[in-house]
C-alpha cells in the first residue's frame, strides 16, 4: 500500500529453518529419485507387465499398446540399470532377449501384489464417475 512518498509493507515471515527429520535430510533424495523414475509415463505399465513373467521386447510392445519402440527400448535400459529390470540373452537362433522384474523389484513389488487382481476388478466393475485409482486402492 503506497501513501505518499512512504510504502508500507508487511514484514517477511522468518526463513524457514531446516530441521533433521525433514524433507531435506540424505534420505529423501534416493526417495524423490525413485518416486520420480517409477513415475515416468509407461513405466508403471512396464513393471505391472514385468511383474506377471519374463517377456520378450515384442511381447511388452504389444501388451503395452501405445507406446513406442524408441521410447519402451529407452524405459527398459532405465529401469536395466536402476535394478528394476533384469535382463536375460538366451543362446539360440535368432538370439531371444528377455526382461523381467529384478529379484530386488520382485522383493519391492510384494505390497503391490494385490494391485494386479484390484486393476482387473477396476476395469471390469469401472464406473465412469470413480477415478480408477480409487479402485485399484480398495481392492488391492
Amino acid at each position: 500500500m503506497t501513501t505518499g512518498s512512504h510504502e508500507t509493507t508487511t514484514p517477511r515471515p522468518p526463513a524457514l529453518r531446516l530441521e533433521r527429520g525433514s524433507v531435506h535430510d540424505e534420505a529423501c533424495p534416493s526417495f524423490q529419485g525413485a518416486v520420480e523414475l517409477v513415475g515416468r509415463r509407461w513405466t508403471g505399465a512396464i513393471l505391472f507387465t514385468a511383474s506377471s513373467g519374463a517377456r520378450r521386447f515384442g511381447e511388452y510392445r504389444a501388451v503395452i499398446a501405445g507406446i513406442s519402440d524408441r521410447l519402451l527400448a529407452q524405459r527398459l535400459k532405465e529401469l536395466e540399470a536402476e535394478g528394476l529390470i533384469a535382463r536375460s540373452v538366451i543362446p539360440s537362433t535368432p538370439v531371444q532377449v528377455r526382461y523381467e522384474l529384478a529379484p530386488t523389484a520382485r522383493r519391492s513389488s510384494r505390497p503391490c501384489s494385490g494391485w494386479r487382481s484390484g486393476a482387473r476388478a477396476a476395469c471390469a466393475a469401472s464406473d465412469k464417475n470413480t477415478p480408477e485409482w480409487v479402485y485399484l486402492l480398495s481392492n488391492g
